[in-house]
């Protein structure tokens, strides 16, 4: 149990980092709690259908993400479609959103005190109460966040960075998500790392050059030792405190500065695109029904799927918090048969399955994804500045361009703790 780096986490930041470390001729034993590698990435095949319980959407164009795509033979397509808004007891199209979202485009050039999104819209009192919910909602769906806490600062850069990618643009790998951190791993193993499931690490103990990992594996007390370290776990699972540092590197202080968001999702399968029967949603995408739970909900289009997804994020996602499988999909049926006007016994009858992953409870994530709180804007470059040559943090709250919460900002935090590691290497450590 000797290695030259330990990588523990196996999600798409743990996998990249141990596949540049590993081609580049570095022992690497890669430790992952769970009995899966890819993290937040969980996709599901039920029949023909490939259902994505975590990240779903290649956002934009990002170069390092959209490499390895290619490089392992996936095919992709793009989300098109008609986005229809429920108001007025039917879809249709909502007023453009265009107009309320402008008064966010300041954010992009902030030079104020940072401040909570609520305070700033408690600062504009002209924007008036539909507006104002709308905003609340987008903010905190899109970041999974609570708009009381999340930083305008940080969606301004968020907002200039999804500008350099084209994120606004979504993506689907058609075969299902999970090929690319299964290609990651085939890669990183070919090269001679080690892959370790089931191994749940609960402390590390460390000084310049040494680090040793005591961890349970099968219900066993297993120990690995190494050179360097890189922490790629969760931040919620960073927070919980379900590993001990001694002593604790002075990066874990900014974790802080960040929170782990809230949110709930779900995909219905059914007999047939019932929706479709009416000509006008033969293009639907997505569509929305604000004031009601959950609010946002999306097809496959233009795939051939016969899915339905719901999503809810922020401080609304404790509603859903606990509910079964069974329960959603009652809640479900209900909402869908007032959205498409339909009896609910119609809509029973069409549905197949109901699949969810309740992410809060899951303990080797505890949360869906990471954003800024005020004032903890520079938190991410703080947390991937390494620990004496010897300790490193890695995954997408690590990400210093701006795309907190996305595959791409995991793949690029452990492209950047590799490189640190070799870089340190080089400098300091004697193989």
């Amino acid at each position: 149990m000797e290695f030259d780096v330990l990588i523990i986490g196996a999600g798409m930041a743990g996998l990249t980092a141990a596949r540049s470390l590993a081609e580049s001729g570095v022992r690497v034993a890669l430790l992952e709690a769970s009995s899966r590698v890819g993290g937040r990435i969980l996709t599901v095949r039920e029949g023909e259908e490939i259902v994505e319980l975590g990240a779903e959407f290649v956002h934009g164009k990002p170069p390092e993400l959209w490499r390895l795509i290619e490089e392992a033979g996936l095919e992709t397509f793009e989300l098109e479609g008609d986005n229809l808004t429920f108001e007025g007891q039917r879809l249709q199209q909502g007023e453009d959103m265009g107009e309320n979202f402008s008064a966010m485009e300041q954010f992009e050039d902030w030079q104020k005190p940072d401040l909570s999104f609520a305070a700033f819209l408690a600062q504009h009192p002209e924007i008036d109460d539909a507006a104002r919910q709308q905003l609340i909602g987008f903010v905190e769906g899109f970041n999974a966040a609570d708009h009381h806490d999340i930083s305008v600062l940080s969606l301004g850069l968020q907002q200039k960075a999804e500008e350099e990618i084209e994120g606004d643009r979504l993506f689907r790998v058609r075969a299902g998500y999970d090929l690319v951190p299964q290609h990651q791993l085939a890669r990183a193993q070919a090269a001679g790392a080690h892959l370790y499931l089931e191994t749940s690490v609960e402390s590390m103990d460390w000084q310049p050059h040494r680090v040793t990992l005591q961890a349970q594996q099968h219900e066993r007390p297993v120990c690995f030792t190494g050179q360097q370290v890189i922490v790629a776990v969760p931040l919620g699972v960073l927070k919980s405190g379900s590993i001990s540092f001694s002593p604790q590197p002075p990066a874990l202080r900014h974790a802080t500065g960040l929170c782990m968001g809230q949110a709930r999702r779900f995909t219905l399968i059914f007999r047939e695109r019932f929706w479709q029967s009416d000509p006008a949603l033969a293009n639907l995408s997505f569509f929305f029904a604000r004031d009601a739970m959950p609010p946002v909900w999306w097809t496959a289009h233009p795939a051939n799927s016969h899915t339905l997804t719901a999503w809810v994020g922020g401080p609304r996602a404790h509603q859903l918090s606990g509910l079964t499988p069974a329960n959603l999909a009652e809640l479900a049926c209900v909402q869908l048969a007032t959205i498409f006007a339909r009896p609910v016994e119609q809509i029973r009858a069409q549905l197949l399955h109901c699949l969810a992953h309740d992410w809060q409870r899951d303990p080797c994530a505890l949360g869906a994804y990471s954003y800024v709180s005020v004032g903890g804007a520079e938190a991410s470059l703080r947390m991937s500045e390494p620990a004496q040559g010897t300790v490193y943090f890695a995954g997408e709250h690590t990400d210093t361009t701006g795309h907190w919460g996305t595959v791409h900002a995991a793949v690029r935090s452990g492209i950047r703790a590799a490189r640190q590691v070799l870089d340190d290497r080089d400098n300091h450590i004697v193989a």
